[in-house]
């Protein structure tokens, strides 16, 4: 279908969902299966229900997408080929995936499935897509916060598919960047399961709780003359988790509007007041706004007190069906078997078809009726077609039993439907996966393990810094470069054998690459390397023809043996071990790598702003403390320099007192992170570490109250 090169995606939570997407005039849908999806509690269908559904789609033109986007533990990986092989031989259009090892693994296994990169792999800029596009993506999910400039600077750069949201719930952080619910409820958002407590209210600095952290939905049927040149390929509706009804009703304003201004001239664009309210009923949960496009953040897009909820209102047809149109030439000859052609002319190719029936016998009595025939011959009951044009010639004083008839329609149904599939069939080369870690054995480094720490400030720094067992300090990127951290960095390199790296941000868009623009010429003489957390990063100081070594931190996920073979292939001189993942979990799957033991760690990043939002923007870094309805304070730095906010977890981790366990795991390094302590606190810290872990003192542990994170538990 996809009308003028624009096409409307769909979400489909189920059967329903999909049939209702069709009906209203989807190009595509997105479905979650039975397992390794981001909304692992909506209705996904079951091996034979998707197999179906990929033959309905495809029937009548469309596209079908598998969402694979959460990530994979080492178990999992290996489930996944046997889960994706059905799927690929009917017919898969493409995988939605965010782990960088499940990327591979299609990628080799599955070479003629398309690769979509998932939001939740938080691609904000050219840099980012064009390293996905290198690997193997041929379409972009960027982040929701983008604006339509840098959508528009995507496509030109790259030359990638863009898909966007256009309508629908919005995550109050960039998506993949978000640990809250993992952290403070064992419901990981990278595996599926997010409760999403950014909808509870919070209190700022004692003040009356509001739903600081909440968004309102996403609506930009009034922005589609603005997104179209944008380059946007695909316009993507959010609500995999919501009724048919809904998907209806969205799906049939965004063809309509689309298609409308396709076909007129410029300024004359304009949004009944009926359909606008139309689609706002569909789904009435916080109000909506129109996102991130025009703006960088602000207070309007947040709602900040719960409205009524009138949940979907949208019209329940359950009878969501669409015909597709053929055409039919039946000739009865007497003495002759029967001949039924057939024709389908949709996906812009015809499908034509020849059947022969039983032979036509002379009528003994009442020859047969032409009209009777062709009422008979055009009942197609659940097929998914209909007679358009249908020519009936009878030649003679002919008669043929009805259920000739009938037989000689459902052959050709049959035939029609095995043809029209067949070009979308595949066959795969093997039944062994091709796994790219094969035969890799587990590292156990000899080397002396490195121990290091990460710092956010001046005070931190020194405070650090005499410590004899420290071989590395990271130090936040905001302050890196302030001339006092750069004097002092280089007396502690003079004075000591300790490698200082710089961390870089969170979220590398506009802003932060300006800066790094400037202060690169630093970066490259002062510091021993670098901690990266993203792969725009990465890209840029390819472009850079940086050499010094590059560590992944937590959040460039490495879940699974193929994304930690993927990082070694690449160039990382290590990587950080997640903080999703178990002992028992890591010590199976991740030889090596970098182990958290202390710090408070980041549950969200955000592009929108507490300060922002309730005090308007002054941009002056500081720090904003929010407490939720169990009295837990939780720490927002706001990073003017990048404009993004980062939400600490309400208690630190703390493993001192896990040594055994963290032996067995044998990783490279182990690190302690400081973020809103002081100096005083963090030579405590120190101390505790130095005596607990090094010298395996007994010491009771500081009174205070800590987490394990997921050490123990992990998530499902």
């Amino acid at each position: 279908m996809k009308k003028n090169g624009i096409e409307i995606l769909a979400p489909a939570g189920s059967l329903e969902s999909l049939k209702a997407a069709v009906c209203a005039g989807a190009d595509a849908v997105y479905i979650g299966g039975s397992l390794f999806g981001a909304r692992a509690y909506a209705d996904n269908p079951k091996e034979e229900e998707l197999l179906g559904a990929i033959d309905y789609v495809h029937l009548h033109g469309r596209k079908i997408y598998l969402t694979v986007n959460t990530l994979l533990k080492e178990n999992e990986m290996e489930k996944l080929y046997e889960y994706l092989v059905p799927y690929y031989r009917q017919g898969l259009d493409a995988v939605i995936v965010q782990d960088i090892g499940v990327m591979q693994f299609v990628k080799h296994n599955f070479p003629d499935m398309s690769i979509h990169v998932s939001t939740q792999a938080a691609v904000t800029n050219a840099l980012g897509a064009s390293f996905f596009g290198r690997l193997g993506a041929d379409r972009i999910v960027p982040a929701r916060e983008l604006s339509l400039k840098e959508v528009r600077d995507i496509k030109e750069k790259t030359g990638l598919e863009v898909e966007c949201f256009v309508h629908g719930a919005m995550c109050y952080c960039y998506s993949g960047q978000c640990l809250l619910s993992s952290m403070i409820g064992g419901r990981s958002g990278n595996r599926g399961q997010c409760a999403q407590p950014c909808r509870l209210p919070y209190a700022l600095d004692g003040k009356k709780p509001q739903d600081l952290l909440s968004l309102k939905d996403l609506c930009t049927i009034d922005d589609i003359p603005l997104l179209l040149p944008a380059g946007i390929d695909s316009f993507k509706i959010e609500g995999r988790m919501k009724q048919p009804g809904y998907v209806y009703t969205v799906v049939s304003m965004y063809r309509k509007y689309t298609d409308l201004y396709l076909s007129q001239k410029k300024g004359r664009y304009h949004v009944s007041d009926t359909d606008r309210q139309a689609l706002l009923d569909a789904y009435t949960r916080r109000g909506y706004c129109n996102g991130y496009y025009h703006r960088q953040n602000g207070r309007e897009m947040i709602s900040l007190y719960k409205p009524e909820c009138k949940g979907d209102t949208a019209k329940r047809d359950n009878d969501y069906k669409i015909k597709e149109k053929i055409n039919g030439i039946l000739i009865l000859s007497e003495g002759k078997r029967a001949t039924l052609s057939m024709e389908y002319c949709g996906n812009g190719k015809a499908v034509c078809l020849e059947l022969l029936g039983d032979v036509v016998q002379p009528a003994l009595k009442a020859p047969l009726d032409k009209e009777r025939v062709e009422k008979q011959l055009r009942k197609t009951g659940n097929t998914e077609f209909a007679f358009d044009s249908l020519k009936v010639t009878l030649e003679g004083s002919t008669f043929l039993p009805m259920q000739s008839l009938n037989e000689l329609r459902r052959e050709g149904l049959f035939k029609l439907t095995k043809q029209i599939l067949s070009k979308y069939r595949r066959s795969v080369k093997g039944e062994v996966p091709l796994r790219l870690c094969a035969g890799e054995k587990e590292e156990h480094d000899t080397k002396e393990r490195i121990i290091a720490v990460s710092v956010q400030n001046i005070s931190q720094l020194s405070a650090v810094a005499d410590y004899p067992f420290l071989n590395r300090i990271y130090i936040e990127g905001s302050t890196a470069f302030n001339a006092d951290v750069l004097e002092m960095v280089q007396r502690i390199r003079k004075e000591r054998d300790v490698r200082v790296y710089t961390a870089m941000p969170y979220i590398f868009r506009d802003r932060a690459i300006a800066y790094y623009e400037t202060v690169y010429d630093k970066l490259n003489a002062v510091y021993d390397g670098i901690l990266l957390r993203n792969f725009e990063s990465f890209e840029w100081l390819g472009r850079k023809n940086y050499v010094k070594p590059v560590i992944s931190d937590f959040n460039v996920y490495v879940f699974n043996k193929e994304s930690k073979n993927f990082m070694k292939q690449t160039g990382f001189e290590d990587y950080t071990l997640p903080v999703e993942l178990n002992f028992h979990e890591l010590r199976g799957t991740l030889g090596g790598g970098s182990l958290i033991v202390y710090g408070y760690q980041p549950v969200m990043i955000s592009a929108n702003c507490i300060k922002m939002t309730t005090k308007g923007c002054k941009k002056e870094e500081g720090i904003s403390w929010i407490t939720d309805r169990c009295q837990k304070k939780f720490a927002v730095i706001n990073f003017c320099k990048y404009c993004y906010n980062v939400m600490y977890n309400c208690m630190p981790l703390m493993l001192f007192d896990m040594r055994d366990e963290i032996e067995k795991l044998s990783p490279s390094g182990i690190r302690l992170d400081f973020t809103t302590e002081p100096s005083l606190k963090v030579r405590e810290i120190m101390d505790l570490y130095q005596s607990l872990f090094l010298k395996q003192e007994e010491q009771n542990m500081l009174k205070m109250e800590y987490t394990r994170g997921h050490f123990k538990r992990g998530v499902k």
